[in-house]
């Protein structure tokens, strides 16, 4: 398995590929912790804190765009 900072890393330059469109809806995103079972745990900013796409979002767009440089990232959670 690759080590932990590396697996941030990745995550962290996947978020930025998903940024720009949060952040043209008033909101934005930010890495808390990757769990030992590669569940991301983010916190979301902005108009994402109350968005009524929240959810959609988390799994359309954010889930997908880390599955696309880590296919084996299981969940994204917000805390």
């Amino acid at each position: 398995m690759e080590n932990t900072l590396s697996i941030q890393e990745t995550i962290e330059k996947a978020l930025e590929e998903i940024r720009p469109f949060l952040n043209s809806d008033g909101g934005d995103i930010t890495l808390v912790e990757v769990s030992d079972d590669m569940t991301v745990k983010v916190k979301l900013h902005g108009n994402c804190k109350e968005c009524s796409m929240k959810l959609m979002t988390m799994r359309a767009g954010i889930l997908e765009t880390l599955r696309k440089s880590l296919p084996n990232v299981k969940d994204v959670v917000e805390v």
